[in-house]
């Protein structure tokens, strides 16, 4: 049986972050309003791993939606405390928690260390200096090239995260961010698409029109270049868009922008799309059998069955299959 992977997620929102950044209001975003005590911790872990089964199953606490190296050592020493009886009782596996780039040192990576912390995932959002300064994200490529050199030294996974579509941004650049992301060795990664939320210095230049989305189209076809970028290079995608909250799918305090509660599936029904695209140049206009691994099942056949919709325009029959036997997007294609 295949091991299952889950966070447990505690969210600390704005928490001693320094910076309002053009598009970010965590509260908007994560739909959590209040700064959590170690002990809502706790309860918070304790409820989750009631509906976690054990067998087969790799646990995280993970702590986002804010600044966390940023508030005081004392502070994240009594969060981590919280976890260690987890860990030594072999409950979770490890700790993981997102931070900015210009709050990595010698200090807090110690701390980090000592108290088991196995993930540190920084906002890079861009590598590019002046989608950052447009951004006021208040750091630099450089300070993200720094960190991210500290934390592999001192032996922790490296999340790097990205965001396409910002101000200043394009696809050039987006790539531009992905290749470098590799190249400081970064172990997974998140894609986020730039979204106008509400309450943002983001949603007054929208506006004002000072500032434009990507339209979705264009953000899946942004984020399925860098998707490949990461995926040839062997670093594991963990997100894809953001988490959808009761107010973004309501569209309560989502004002413009490219979000898709199946976001993930639109980019992986575009990237099988380029893969199956070779099937209708063929002249054998008989039916057509294809066969797939089961995790690629649904992206082959797409998005509201976009693929095999495409495919049956040219095939008297399209019938999709699933073999175990095949791994990632290798597939095999049976005329009868």
């Amino acid at each position: 049986m295949k091991t299952k992977h889950y966070n447990i997620p505690i969210f600390i929102p704005e928490l001693a972050c320094p910076f309002q950044c053009i598009y970010c209001n965590q509260k908007k975003i994560t739909g959590q309003l209040k700064v959590l005590s170690p002990s809502e911790v706790k309860q918070i872990i304790d409820e989750h791993l009631k509906t976690i089964p054990y067998k087969n199953s790799i646990v995280d606490v993970a702590f986002f939606g804010g600044n966390f190296t940023g508030i005081p050592l004392r502070e994240q020493e009594n969060y981590l405390k919280v976890v260690q009886s987890y860990l030594s009782e072999g409950k979770i596996k490890g700790i993981r928690l997102s931070t900015r780039p210009d709050y990595i040192n010698d200090e807090v990576l110690n701390l980090l260390k000592k108290y088991n912390v196995s993930t540190i995932e920084l906002g890079a959002q861009s590598m590019d200096n002046n989608v950052l300064k447009i951004s006021k994200r208040g750091h630099t490529a450089e300070d993200t090239i720094s960190a991210s050199e500290k934390i592999k030294k001192y032996g922790f996974s490296l999340g790097l995260q990205m965001m396409i579509g910002l101000p200043g941004d394009n696809l050039e650049s987006s790539v531009f961010t992905a290749k470098k992301i590799v190249e400081l060795g970064a172990d997974n990664t998140r894609i986020y698409p730039c979204l106008v939320i509400k309450d943002t210095k983001l949603e007054e230049h929208f506006h004002q029109n000072k500032y434009t989305p990507l339209t979705l189209e264009e953000a899946v076809k942004q984020t399925k270049e860098v998707y490949s970028i990461f995926e040839k290079a062997g670093v594991t995608i963990l997100r894809i868009g953001l988490h959808p909250s009761e107010n973004l799918l309501s569209g309560k305090d989502l004002i413009a922008g490219p979000f898709h509660q199946s976001f993930k599936e639109l980019v992986l029904t575009e990237i099988w799309n380029d893969i199956l695209n070779p099937l209708l140049k063929t002249e054998n206009k008989e039916n057509l059998q294809i066969s797939v691994s089961p995790s690629e099942f649904n992206y082959a056949i797409g998005y509201k069955s976009k693929n095999k919709k495409l495919l049956n325009k040219f095939y008297k029959k399209v019938v999709f299959k699933t073999d175990p036997k095949l791994e990632g997007r290798n597939f095999h294609v049976d005329y009868y």
